[in-house]
């Protein structure tokens, strides 16, 4: 699939801070007309401690959940490790595994935060923007201050930063952690919990981002072996 590459990064936390201010008002959290989401795709990626990663992008059926495309990219993380810009060390990789994806999705899951953000701005907007289509962010932890939803599958309830609804706190399965799900782009946080719920029919983790955190990892490990052979 085609996507906008930058001319260059940020090599600052400032630089960053202010792109990301730049283009927070790009952001559209509306649903497309109609929503019809029918490819799927999730992007993951892993890190070894030199600072080697290994994104995945994995493409579903978003029907029948069967996997119909995946590739997967090996780079360096070139910028540090910062709380709110993490989308600095993984959007390089992750629009080089887009790119070389032989699939064209609808719909595009991130293993990371939407507008639920300190500077309403996350990895699922940045690339979201950068790819042009309707994009969820589906995080393990939140930003802000929400309350625990009831135990059974589907209870949600409000992330709130500064008293502004950011995001919703969503039970995937009965009795289990919740996942925090943002808007990144182009959808709407209703129907971005729909389309969280339709992916977890099984697993805590949307199918799509399961399947891309085990093509990623999979493929550094593979990686750090042929390294240290190579080393050897």
């Amino acid at each position: 699939m085609k996507v906008t590459q930058p001319d260059s990064w940020p090599n600052s936390a400032p630089e960053a801070m202010a792109l990301q201010d730049e283009l927070r008002p790009l952001v559209d959290a509306t649903d497309p007309k109609p929503p019809d989401f029918r490819t799927v795709v999730g992007v993951d990626s892993a890190y070894d401690d030199s600072g080697m990663v290994a994104t995945a992008a994995v493409a579903l059926d978003a029907h029948t959940l069967e996997t119909v495309a995946s590739t997967v990219v090996l780079g360096t993380a070139t910028f540090p490790y910062v709380p709110g810009l993490l989308a600095f060390r993984e959007l390089p990789t992750a629009l080089a595994a887009l790119e070389k994806l032989d699939a064209t999705p609808d719909l595009l899951i991130c293993d990371g935060q939407g507008i639920a953000h300190p500077r309403r701005f996350g990895l699922a907007c940045h690339l979201g923007i950068l790819a042009g289509i309707p994009t969820i962010g589906v995080a393990k932890n939140a930003w802000g201050d929400y309350a625990e939803p009831g135990p059974e599958r589907g209870a949600a309830g409000d992330i709130r930063i500064d008293g502004e609804v950011v995001g919703r706190v969503l039970r995937t399965r009965t009795g289990v952690k919740p996942l925090f799900v943002s808007v990144g782009h182009l959808i709407g946080l209703d129907t971005a919990c729909a389309q969280v719920l339709a992916l977890t029919p099984h697993y805590r983790q949307p199918e799509t981002t399961r399947r891309a955190d085990q093509m990623c990892r999979r493929a550094l490990r593979e990686a750090m072996v042929r390294r240290a052979g190579v080393a050897g």
